[in-house]
């Protein structure tokens, strides 16, 4: 079954527009775990806009299941995951003004970089996953750099499935198929959402991996969220 990794950055949005403790992101890690999910994942930005660093460290010694810890390799990032030693690194190429992730790495014109930083994260033993756009130029390059997994940035993909479009689905899965072939794990996320995780799952090959937060958030406001990860589980059986 594809894992489902819970990326909580939104509850560390809603409790930062507070000034307080409310949402708690370790309580919600724990809760998140306890209900199913099978990773937790959060993305740290310089601005620390939602989750901040502290709550890296913070979150270390509570999740039990995987900690996929998303971000953009300058220093203070990489020294930070070096310390806290999670399960996956989930390099993306963010602008420091993004307000989310909206491209994946040109792997070949940023190989020699890549390579250093990966190689950094292998040594301790940290899997690593580049975050890429669904073209096989850009696989063959992820490959290159000794990264063990990718993660397709499925914005694409979900903008025109919610137009109808299933052919949309076509560069992903070909993507998907190059991966497992050359020998690397296949990760997913951005948008993917209950209305399209489905579809996305049966026709996307060895998906070993969706990170799912905004969505999933969001769609708890009304369903709760322990119902809502149960219904992604079920979905990615």
């Amino acid at each position: 079954m594809t894992k489902l990794s819970v990326n909580i950055n939104k509850i560390a949005t809603l409790r930062n527009s507070r000034g307080g403790d409310t949402p708690n992101v370790v309580q919600f890690a724990k809760d998140v775990q306890r209900f199913g999910a099978e990773g937790v994942t959060i993305h740290p930005r310089p601005d620390e806009r939602h989750i901040r660093y502290q709550d890296a460290y913070d979150l270390k010694p509570i999740v039990h299941t995987e900690y996929n810890i998303e971000g953009n390799p300058i220093s203070k990032f990489v020294d930070m995951v070096l310390e806290i030693k999670p399960t996956q690194v989930t390099l993306v190429p963010d602008s420091i003004d993004a307000l989310t992730s909206n491209a994946g790495w040109d792997t070949i014109k940023h190989k020699d970089f890549l390579v250093e930083v990966i190689a950094e994260f292998k040594r301790n033993n940290i899997r690593t996953s580049i975050f890429v756009d669904p073209d096989k130029k850009q696989i063959e390059g992820a490959k290159e750099t000794g990264a063990d997994r990718i993660e397709l940035y499925t914005e694409g993909f979900a903008d025109q499935y919610h137009l109808g479009n299933k052919e949309a689905i076509k560069p992903y899965a070909e993507c998907a198929e190059l991966a497992n072939k050359i020998g690397l794990g296949v990760n997913a996320g951005h948008d993917l959402s209950l209305d399209n995780i489905q579809f996305f799952k049966q026709n996307i090959p060895g998906l070993l991996e969706v990170s799912i937060g905004h969505a999933l958030i969001s769609e708890s406001l009304y369903l709760g969220i322990e119902n809502v990860v149960n219904m992604y589980l079920n979905k990615l059986k």
